[in-house]
């Protein structure tokens, strides 16, 4: 790394993050905390997840002021056992009911926004599998006691398959992520994991940046985040292991097509055509196209400005 970017990464980076619940509480200061995990069919995780962060939320002076799960349109038991495990439980089509849903991630973490009201945003994926609830303190630690940060990525190790302990994860970030932040952004190289799902951020941040649609929402986010703050408003903390669903060679083709997307977009350039997959079917190859989609919601301090 450039010597700039190594200095940053001495400052910015917490590779053993120790703050505790209580330092952080006091730190607080009368800001509010809102942890939101975005949800499509993840009944067998959901409710642990919540579950687990549900104590940082009790107590007279609790670390967390709202624990929220917006729903994307499951048609398991996700609603249900979030609920259960203690979460309130919003339907992505309940939040900005004037505005018709579009499909994809980026899509609930944006009406997330508008279904909570807390200070500082904590976003958790909800396919994690053994969570671990210092997670959120460990996220929160650089946006309640270091002046001047805006947004949090979380890293971790992923192993490729839950049952052992291998390298593996992250196909996506080594062959696609990295490198384009490397041609587009060289000033967030430092970046460890910059398509986490594990991240948090001011509200006012997040309020007055777009939101990319699908999984082009995290490289959105940071290379926006790097645009408004510049890479000292920028920190990282290391979470440990992260273990969740993976998915196959295919899905990870549509997923990078939408990352691509979202990062040329704010380079300047895209022309949104649909990313052409070929499966074999009976001996024959044969072409799948899946469209990508490109609009980009507007930040939500313009959308509150607009709403009667």
């Amino acid at each position: 790394m450039e010597p700039e970017l190594e200095r940053w990464f001495a400052r910015r980076t917490w590779q053993d993050p120790s703050w505790g619940v209580d330092e952080l509480v006091a730190a607080k200061r009368g800001r509010t905390v809102a942890v939101a995990l975005p949800a499509l069919d993840e009944e067998a995780t959901v409710g642990a997840i919540v579950a687990a962060v549900v104590p940082l939320t009790c107590g007279p002076a609790p670390l967390v002021d709202e624990l929220v799960v917006v729903d994307s349109g499951s048609t398991d038991h996700t609603v249900e056992v979030a609920a259960a495990a203690g979460a309130r439980v919003v339907r992505r089509a309940d939040v900005l009911p004037e505005l018709e849903p579009r499909s994809g991630k980026g899509e609930v973490l944006w009406r997330a926004l508008a279904a909570t009201s807390g200070d500082l945003v904590v976003y958790l994926d909800s396919d994690l599998v053994d969570f671990d609830a210092g997670f959120v303190p460990a996220l929160l630690g650089p946006l309640l006691t270091e002046p001047g940060i805006g947004l949090v990525k979380g890293f971790y190790r992923r192993p490729l398959r839950l049952e052992n302990a291998e390298h593996g994860g992250g196909r996506v970030t080594e062959l696609l992520a990295r490198p384009l932040l490397a041609a587009l952004r060289p000033e967030l190289a430092g970046i460890v994991q910059p398509l986490g799902g594990e991240y948090a951020a001011t509200r006012a941040l997040l309020e007055s940046v777009p939101f990319a649609p699908g999984y082009g929402v995290e490289i959105g986010l940071l290379m926006d985040a790097g645009d408004r703050l510049g890479l000292d408003g920028i920190a990282q903390v290391n979470l440990g292991v992260r273990k969740h669903r993976h998915r196959s060679l295919l899905q990870l083709g549509v997923m990078a097509r939408e990352i691509l997307a979202a990062a040329l977009r704010r380079a300047g350039t895209d022309s949104g055509a649909p990313l052409t997959q070929f499966h074999q079917v009976g001996g024959e190859w044969l072409p799948a196209t899946t469209p990508v989609a490109t609009a980009d919601r507007p930040p939500m301090a313009q959308v509150r400005l607009r709403r009667p």
